[in-house]
């Protein structure tokens, strides 16, 4: 079975809205731990439109948060700003608040011995060569012919790489035969290692000299199959970016990855799939199955060992703190320096 996933590099228009909010996330939980908010981002054309609902006594800049973060990409072309960020009404702060989940979220958690990150092996080489080109741009000078947009899609057919396709955008003095050859070296082969049998296309269709929001349009929240598990498994279909850490989507999801890792290391399976059911205004999940890749039922050993009521998430992974623009990127499973992967 032929399984592909895909990595966005970090100034894809879609990415790019990703670090946008998640970087305002940031910021309020920075200046009010207790910030709750839900937010995303269209960009196109030299525009960029962030919107949502913000409950926070923080007040600052939106615009120049977002754009610090927009420049720190590495885009030098300008763009105009519409922050659009509805507070709650005294008649809505007078409303009793909702407790337990505060919305509906299908959630899956997965882990698998094939790595030392307990991640699928497509999804790691993926993540790991989209890394590899931003590093190279942002830290070898042989390389400031890149600019930031692209992306990176991997193949595997069991255990082996058959194919990986690279796009890259890159300066208008940097012909296509360049590209190819500068990539596969520095960046595929120290990646991926023996290429033999191998399909290895790097902008394939010519040169890519333009990018960004002045080629595509960006949503936040789009690239959830790269922010989990490539789409190798199921997804319930909800993002986890610009959100507060109390969402279900979002506290949900880190449980459901931490509960299977913990159990793959303990060798209670070789592989484990969590599906977690939440439901608007209830703290406990309506449901909680846990099975490994041979059928094993570990519903039970998982609903006894963790909790995963959205408050006791927050509070066991200290969530209200700004963590969340680090992790815009690469994936949010299967890296360093992130609670649910300690």
């Amino acid at each position: 079975m032929l399984k592909a996933v895909e990595a966005p590099l970090a100034g894809h228009p879609d990415k790019v809205c990703d670090l946008l909010v998640e970087s305002v996330v940031d910021e309020y939980l920075r200046r009010d731990l207790l910030s709750k908010m839900d937010i995303q981002a269209l960009g196109s054309n030299g525009m960029l439109m962030l919107g949502g609902v913000v409950d926070s006594r923080a007040d600052f800049d939106v615009s120049d948060i977002a754009k610090q973060a927009y420049a720190g990409l590495g885009y030098t072309e300008p763009i105009e700003l519409f922050v659009n960020l509805e507070r709650p009404s005294q008649e809505r702060l007078r409303t009793p608040r909702v407790t337990g989940a505060s919305g509906t979220a299908i959630i899956y958690g997965y882990a698998t011995r094939e790595t030392r990150e307990l991640m699928p092996r497509s999804v790691v080489y993926a993540n790991s060569l989209a890394r590899r080109i931003d590093d190279l741009r942002h830290t070898d000078t042989r390389f400031s012919w890149l600019r930031p947009d692209g992306k990176v899609q991997l193949a595997m057919q069991g255990d082996k790489v058959v194919s990986v396709t690279v796009i890259a955008a890159h300066t208008e003095d940097m012909d296509t035969t360049q590209v190819q050859s500068l990539l596969l070296e520095h960046a595929v082969v120290p990646v991926l290692g023996d290429l033999e049998g191998v399909k290895v296309f790097i902008n394939p269709v010519g040169p890519f000299t333009s990018g960004g929001f002045t080629l595509n349009a960006g949503v936040s929240g789009r690239k959830i199959l790269s922010d989990t598990y490539g789409g190798l498994l199921p997804h319930g279909g909800v993002a986890m970016v610009g959100k507060d850490p109390l969402k279900p989507s979002r506290a949900g999801a880190y449980m459901a990855r931490f509960a299977a890792r913990e159990l793959v290391k303990d060798g209670l399976a070789a592989n484990l799939l969590i599906t977690v059911v939440y439901t608007v205004g209830l703290e406990e999940p309506i449901s909680l199955c846990a099975r490994g890749g041979d059928g094993t039922d570990l519903s039970k050993i998982v609903q006894e060992r963790f909790d995963f009521r959205p408050e006791a998430i927050v509070e066991r992974f200290n969530l209200r703190r700004p963590l969340y623009a680090a992790c815009a990127n690469y994936g949010m499973f299967g890296r360093e320096g992130v609670p649910w992967e300690e």
